[in-house]
């Protein structure tokens, strides 16, 4: 496959030979085309019209390098899945919202930002919005975090404007015509790092909508079961917040509603996120910014598994097919492992 991409992606244009050969090791990956709507009886036409779209886009976009440099992603999942959202648009007749849960390190920047060009070769604009716009303001978190010393981050529930999201949602799936829908921003840098909300950004005809976040579509699990709760829930404070957190996503379940699909970006080992967050900031380091210690990352990561943790909250998500469409597992290296929609990979 990679040789064909790249002889493509060269300028060469597409042999009916290359065509069906990647069409018949698309026929290969069951799971994959069970999560893309693909039949072996149009596999053909699908591969044409991909590879057109493969060509056009890497021609119009040199200034984004990852094109080039993760071919085999672009052809097995960006592609297909910005076609896939193209397709919904057209289907619902209105503003599709994409729910995207991810965590550190597993790309959900990265697939906004080459997903919002595959659908602009559509003519299909692109909004990207983060649970993290819809944080409360700094000084609503300030007074939580007086009312509840262990809000020592933003991040778990009860941080965030449900009703914002609600509002700002609904009028990005059923616009009025020509109606411009205040989007809500954050800059985390302000407040020496506490953050804090900006001028909210102004945006009409909008087609498709990404909303991401680390644990967009969570839903309440039973709580019976944090008392056998996985480290680094050990104490009974731990697990004391973590029912509570349990509790408060009760309040986002209306949010999740404004969700036509979800999709989890899964890491093959949910703990990777550590190294992923060591990397980051040695990244950062180098550069010369301020960065975390170690022992810093292990407290913050910890922070947030003690409030919706991974093996609690996201794994049961990947075999849940009434509420996720698509799984993406990604492995150490952040590259992309198999592609399935749950109940339908073989």
């Amino acid at each position: 496959m990679i040789e064909i991409l790249q002889r493509w992606a060269g300028g060469e244009q597409p042999t009916s030979e290359e065509l069906e050969k990647l069409a018949e090791e698309e026929c290969r990956d069951r799971g994959r085309m069970a999560a893309f709507g693909i039949g072996p009886e149009g596999v053909g036409e699908v591969i044409r019209r991909r590879s057109q779209l493969f060509q056009s886009l890497l021609r119009e976009n040199p200034d984004l390098p990852i094109l080039s440099e993760q071919l085999k992603t672009l052809w097995t999942l960006w592609l297909p899945l910005g076609i896939q959202l193209a397709e919904l648009r057209q289907t619902l007749g209105r503003p599709p919202v994409q729910g995207i849960l991810g965590g550190q390190g597993t790309g959900k920047t990265t697939l906004a930002t080459v997903l919002s060009r595959v659908l602009a070769l559509l003519d299909y604009r692109t909004l990207s919005l983060s649970i993290d716009d819809l944080y409360k303001t700094y000084d609503e978190r300030q007074r939580l975090r007086e009312a509840d010393p262990r809000l020592i981050w933003r991040g778990p529930p009860g941080t965030h404007d449900v009703d914002l999201g609600i509002s700002v949602l609904d009028r990005l799936r059923h616009p009025a015509s020509g109606e411009r829908v205040a989007v809500p921003r954050f800059d985390k840098s302000l407040w020496n790092g506490g953050g804090d909300r900006t001028e909210p950004e102004w945006v009409t005809g909008i087609d498709v909508v990404l909303f991401e976040g680390w644990f967009v579509g969570s839903h309440p699990v039973d709580g019976g079961i944090f008392e056998t709760a996985p480290a680094p829930i050990v104490t009974e404070s731990d697990r004391q917040f973590a029912r509570e957190m349990n509790h408060k996503l009760q309040d986002y379940l209306p949010l999740w509603e404004r969700l036509d699909r979800l999709m989890v970006l899964n890491p093959v080992d949910y703990r990777l996120s550590k190294q992923w967050r060591r990397q980051a900031e040695n990244e950062m380091k180098a550069k010369g910014r301020s960065g975390m210690t170690d022992g810093e990352i292990e407290q913050f990561v910890d922070y947030f598994w003690k409030s919706l943790h991974p093996e609690l909250f996201i794994l049961p998500l990947v075999e849940d097919r009434d509420r996720v469409d698509l799984v993406v597992d990604i492995e150490a290296d952040h590259s992309v492992g198999r592609v399935y929609r749950p109940g339908a990979w073989d």
